[in-house]
């Protein structure tokens, strides 16, 4: 079973038979958060989209703690990793837009994301499984035409996006990215966790209707676990 599961605002965990992925690992301090990190499954991986501490949240500890290997644009990666062996680091140091990595049986291209960072840059992840099903977590970003190069490279079941404004893209940025992306089912994220986002999911609704009408929406509770596996394209690929 294949599951992915919200731990409140960017933070996911994506789970197969054999490894376990951990995007964003914010838990102490989010109020949104449904658990600590000690509670879940030991990652075999833990990924940041960029150094912002509402996303790096406790991934040096988590690696320190479980031997998870550390995932970050080169710079960002150094800088999270001080206290790592390089062994413990993707690639010793990182890697970069473009590459692509394997953990287990996900491989893992990272993407641009249009956010500021104060190491390396702000970036996003594509996750592909051996059985072809496909997550595409945006990290902290607006909206970009490049977003239409993904959807056409890769074939995404699901993204991962950030709706709640001021930060990141606003409900009507994220519904016309699920048309550049062609993602069969969306998730939001990065919404409800601070009062100065977006409180509820009403308008990305009402926007995803007009943009992005055939893209299934997925309204996850923190803490709940989605199996999904890899089925007909006219369904988005979740269970």
């Amino acid at each position: 079973m294949n599951t992915l599961t919200w731990h409140g605002h960017s933070n996911f965990q994506i789970a197969t038979p054999t490894t376990n992925i951990i995007i964003d690992p914010f838990f102490h301090g989010n109020p949104s958060a449904d658990s600590a990190w000690t509670d879940i499954a030991r990652p075999d991986a833990v990924f940041v989209t960029h150094d912002h501490g509402d996303h790096v949240g406790q991934a040096a500890d988590i690696c320190k703690a479980t031997g998870a290997m550390l995932g970050a644009v080169v710079g960002t990666a150094g800088k999270l990793a001080a206290d790592l062996p390089a062994a413990q680091v993707v690639n010793g140091i990182g890697f970069n837009i473009g590459g692509t990595v394997r953990v287990g049986n996900v491989s893992v291209t990272m993407t641009q994301a249009y956010h500021s960072s104060e190491s390396g840059v702000a970036v996003g992840y594509i996750l592909r499984l051996d059985d072809g099903f496909t997550i595409y977590h945006a990290g902290d970003t607006g909206i970009f035409s490049g977003m239409k190069l993904w959807g056409r490279l890769y074939d995404i079941d699901v993204a991962l996006l950030p709706i709640g404004g001021v930060f990141t893209m606003d409900a009507r940025q994220a519904a016309l990215a699920c048309s550049l992306l062609r993602c069969r089912g969306v998730v939001p994220m990065h919404w409800g966790t601070f009062p100065v986002l977006d409180q509820n999911t009403r308008a990305f609704r009402a926007a995803l209707e007009n943009f992005a009408p055939e893209c299934r929406l997925f309204e996850l509770k923190p803490g709940e676990a989605h199996p999904f596996s890899k089925l007909p394209e006219e369904d988005c690929g979740c269970a």
